[in-house]
């Protein structure tokens, strides 16, 4: 064997990629449960893949064939059953530990100098997944997916002058068909691939830097010289056999978990798999009520939330993209000494947790139909999301003067209130009651005030971080 890995190596660096991002890549020593969730992305990602492969060698890109292939695979394949609700539970779940992996950097600061790039890749990754999920809702040729679909490329109409050819283009045809169903399936099999080599390069840029930990301490600049190397960081340890056994321990526990929704609850109440998706489309049946997958419907409450303004839907569209936009400039928004929450002000910890409890409600009411209650709740939590990154680099100057586009941002943040108030109370013919009206403009203030205003009126400085990792 050792004269083998000697031919190999004098051919191919394999021991010393081995050596330099495995065995001798020296990971901070005090990583918590959050960090499973990269490994585990990419074992759904492998997951994905592979079941994705053996459900095309029996799928059928074709309008009158689609939807009959997938009850073929269902019903006749050996074991194709098991293969489509894995990747049907596979879908879902990726964007489960996806969601899960971004909250972790937000809670260290992960995407902090030096890893703003990581992090660009990493939403890079996150928007190529989106795509793929797209192509794919489409495929199963059922209710739900083709008018699902037709909606959500029924979008881009709403673009000014180039949304008509540009959603013909997406479609091949004027409306979804038969040739919409084949360049989505062919797309839908290269578009991972593409991912892999993404998540290739999330990799090779985290290696270059070194891993963030929960103290948000850099262990290169810190202390040399290990039980391993004298080189080496002293609060590091090897990635293996440390984290792969750990990590393997995460992924054993997942897939309990992943394999227990497959057997016993794959459609999970309608969440991953919708109940008129069992059944053939039909273009001259549309369902009582359309609503994308679950992993879309915050995007998708934002989209309904923005009323038509000049006879023209494209607001809507235009702040669906800049949520997903804002993301990217995250690192340059965060204005705090320190990285980790650990070591910030209770401001920004109140700030990160009314961002998760918008980003779930938003979910939850991109499922539901629309109401005039239910219009009105959207449209604060929009602001409630929009604000977040708005006011990011108030609440985390952590009393450090503002720059100048801080400060811009800040008085779009009021702007954007202030506007939101005056239609709900004089614009919005028809609308929501008195009662709806005076506790969302009351929440509203208050969150520019708690966000915004205080921090600069009473700043928060951050603890002092320790020189050392903790344990």
């Amino acid at each position: 064997m050792k004269a083998l890995m000697q031919w190999v190596d004098a051919r191919f660096p394999l021991g010393s990629v081995v050596r330099e991002h495995i065995t001798e890549y020296y990971a901070p020593k005090n990583f918590n449960f959050w960090y499973f969730f990269g490994s585990l992305a990419m074992l759904v990602l492998v997951l994905q893949i592979v079941t994705g492969i053996l459900l095309a060698m029996n799928y059928k890109p074709d309008a009158e064939l689609a939807f009959a292939s997938v009850e073929y695979i269902m019903r006749d394949v050996w074991g194709g059953w098991f293969v489509r609700y894995m990747h049907s539970t596979g879908a879902s779940m990726f964007f489960v530990v996806i969601y899960l992996h971004m909250f972790r950097a937000l809670l260290y600061g992960s995407y902090r100098s030096p890893r703003e790039l990581i992090w660009i890749i990493g939403m890079v990754i996150y928007m190529a997944m989106m795509v793929t999920a797209f192509l794919g809702y489409l495929l199963p040729w059922g209710q739900m997916s083709y008018w699902g679909a037709q909606v959500i490329v029924n979008l881009f109409e709403t673009l000014p002058i180039i949304g008509g050819p540009l959603s013909e283009w997406i479609r091949g045809d004027y409306v979804i068909s038969d040739i919409t169903l084949n360049r989505f399936y062919a797309l839908h099999y290269l578009v991972p691939f593409i991912l892999a080599g993404l998540v290739f390069l999330h990799m090779v840029a985290l290696h270059k830097t070194g891993s963030n930990n929960p103290d948000g301490i850099e262990i290169k600049k810190g202390p040399k010289g290990n039980r391993w190397s004298e080189n080496a960081p002293k609060d590091g340890v090897p990635f293996h056999p440390y984290y792969t056994v750990k990590d393997l321990l995460g992924a054993i526990v997942f897939m309990t978990i992943f394999l227990a929704i497959v057997f016993f609850m794959p459609e999970m109440f309608g969440f991953f798999i919708e109940q008129p998706n069992f059944e053939p489309a039909n273009p001259l049946k549309t369902p009582d009520h359309i609503a994308p997958v679950w992993y879309f419907t915050p995007y998708y409450a934002i989209l309904r939330a923005i009323p038509s303004f000049a006879g023209t839907q494209v607001w809507g569209v235009l702040a669906m993209f800049i949520s997903i936009a804002l993301f990217f400039v995250l690192p340059w928004l965060d204005r705090s000494p320190v990285r980790s929450v650990r070591y910030k002000g209770p401001t920004t910890r109140l700030a990160l947790g009314l961002f998760v409890i918008t980003f779930l409600v938003l979910g939850w009411l991109g499922i539901q139909a629309p109401t005039t209650s239910l219009t009105i709740m959207s449209q604060f939590f929009t602001l409630l999301y929009m604000l977040f990154f708005l006011l990011f680099p108030c609440f985390s100057s952590a009393g450090q003067p503002l720059p100048m586009f801080a400060k811009g941002l800040l008085a779009i943040s009021i702007v954007s209130v202030l506007a939101t108030i005056v239609y709900w109370w004089f614009l919005w013919s028809g609308g929501p009651g008195f009662t709806h009206k005076i506790s969302y403009t009351l929440l509203a203030i208050l969150v520019l005030f708690l966000l915004g205003i205080k921090p600069l009126i009473k700043p928060e400085l951050a603890k002092p971080v320790p020189e050392r990792l903790t344990k």
